[in-house]
């Protein structure tokens, strides 16, 4: 039997909430809510996005605080026969009521400083409130693997609960120098650190087996799995100690030449009716049927007994391995560390209606060390133990390009550097780097407010063996919308509203048990995002 449970500090926690990378956010303002694309940005939100282009801002004090409220809805569906209800469906629900983007800018004379704080990586829980199929399946096979074995069992319950939550806060500072009215330049970085937790439990595991010998108890009604197999772990010890005292209590008897009597008929050579009873008793722990049974001589009970002590022995140990498996399970862990991100950063203004800009950030090396508060019946948490929390390197490029005084035309594209960084053993499953890009449209209907919709699509780089209930990753479109409006001169807010749509994702799996079909699941999700900005120019803009 498989183990029961596997709670995994899996990508679908710890990777990004929306729109980036494998493990990288780059949804990071209000403006990039409602307009998706924001690599060339020279407003203040470019304390992120690109910080050579806040020279353009003029000298002064600027500042911008944001939120975004997120929820995601992640869906596995599996078809694995032996689940019940199959085909099911599995829902969890990520929530991020907070996901902040502050940014603080100071510019002065050719020199502009910079500072931003905003959740880089994860920022949300995800809640499975009935586990997933991985941590069902196995829970789920007890009922065919107990009938293969001629324990007719048909039912198995539950109650599973899996939450996670992730977190990579990065605190960024930047310094760019304006070379001149067309070339800026900018160098940065960003300290990260990160937490990441894991709850859950896999409790009351019950099954309803029919096989009075291991107790009375066991006779179709439902029944905590552990409970009937440290009974059974008991009934099998006892029956090898019975079947080791037989075959030296027989010995006198095959030795005096009674071996060929056969065993029905051992009252006649010193047997009494108790003895033939339980050593037929134990010829049918054995696995003999009743006519062997009836057939069998002295001298032949004697040698199956002899035959069957270790092995009954040994199924005795795998009951008591199984209801270890079966019991309680809780986990209650965390993970944590930090690391830096250097960053490199340049805009080019060929002329007054357009900026281009490229970015670079290097690879974060982070090594998070585990914490274990709890870890009852699971084992998979090891206290103390180093696993990689790396963040990929990622180069952003973007156009800003104004043709008309009141049109904003922004593109963007973003490579996630995936293939070099080992995610824990999942960089043979992925075959190429994340990609991202996109397009985004401003309007100012007055000089007061401007409205803006914009287009991002994401292409993973992940192959099929990457993809599971725990860890998945589809390509995916995204659309914002939204209006930016001057309150004064000296404030001004955005608001946007975000809708994502994922590609369906799906994958076959090879029967997990002997004579089992083929099982398919699918993997989707949804997200939602309203964003809320305010953006405060204290200079000269």
């Amino acid at each position: 039997m498989r183990k029961l449970l596997t709670f995994v500090a899996s990508l679908f926690i710890t990777g990004s909430l929306l729109a980036g990378g494998l493990v990288t956010n780059n949804n990071q303002s209000a403006m990039f809510t409602r307009l998706q694309n924001r690599n060339a940005s020279t407003d203040i939100d470019a304390a992120y996005f690109n910080p050579a282009g806040l020279t353009k801002l003029g000298n002064g004090f600027f500042a911008s605080i944001n939120n975004q409220t997120i929820t995601q809805t992640q869906k596995v569906n599996s078809n694995y026969q032996y689940l019940t209800g199959t085909p099911r469906e599995y829902v969890g629900n990520v929530s991020a009521p907070v996901f902040p983007g502050v940014y603080l800018v100071y510019n002065t004379g050719k020199l502009s400083f910079s500072a931003g704080f905003n959740p880089i990586g994860g920022g949300g829980g995800a809640k499975y409130k009935t586990g997933l199929p991985s941590f069902e399946m196995p829970v789920a096979d007890i009922v065919p693997s107990l009938a293969s074995q001629g324990i007719p069992t048909t039912q198995y319950s539950a109650d599973i609960y899996f939450k996670g939550s992730s977190m990579y806060l990065g605190y960024q500072a930047n310094v760019g120098y304006k070379i001149n009215d067309k070339i800026s330049v900018a160098v940065g970085a960003r300290f990260v650190s990160v937490t990441n937790k894991y709850n859950g439990y896999l409790n009351n595991i019950s099954i309803n087996p029919t096989y009075p010998a291991f107790g009375a108890a066991y006779n179709g009604g439902m029944v905590l799995a552990s409970d009937f197999f440290t009974a059974g772990a008991t009934a099998l010890t006892a029956a090898s100690a019975g079947a080791t005292k037989y075959v030296a209590g027989l010995q006198p008897l095959v030795s005096g030449g009674a071996g060929s009597v056969l065993l029905s008929n051992g009252t006649g050579v010193g047997l009494n009716a108790t003895q033939i009873g339980q050593i037929q008793q134990l010829l049918g722990a054995a696995g003999l049927t009743p006519a062997q049974i009836g057939a069998i001589t002295i001298a032949g009970a004697q040698g199956t007994l002899a035959a069957a002590a270790p092995v009954l022995t040994a199924n005795a140990a795998v009951m008591t391995s199984h209801a270890a498996s079966a019991a309680d399970m809780t986990v209650d862990a965390s993970e944590s560390g930090t690391g830096v991100t250097p960053i490199l950063n340049a805009n080019f203004s060929p002329s007054e209606n357009v900026d281009i800009a490229i970015k670079y950030e290097f690879k974060t090396k982070i090594n998070l060390k585990t914490k274990v508060v709890n870890n009852e019946g699971g084992g998979i948490f090891v206290d103390g133990q180093t696993v990689i929390g790396d963040m990929p390197a990622m180069l952003s490029l973007g156009i800003d390009f104004k043709p008309i005084k009141r049109l904003l035309i922004s593109a963007s594209f973003n490579e996630y550097f995936d293939k070099n960084v080992d995610y824990n053993g999942y960089d043979n499953e992925i075959d190429r780097n994340f990609l991202e890009f996109g397009l985004g449209l401003e309007y100012s209907l007055s000089e007061k407010l401007r409205v803006s919709a914009g287009w991002s699509r994401t292409v993973t780089g992940v192959n099929t063996n990457y993809q599971s209930d725990q860890t998945f990753s589809t390509n995916t479109n995204s659309i914002g919308f939204g209006f930016g409006y001057r309150i004064t001169q000296m404030i001004d807010l955005n608001l946007g509203y975000q809708r994502a749509f994922y590609d369906e994702g799906s994958k076959n799996f090879d029967p997990l048990l002997p004579g089992g079909l083929y099982s398919f699941e699918t993997y989707n999700k949804l997200t939602w995002i309203v964003a809320a900005g305010l953006d405060f120019y204290f200079g000269k803009k």
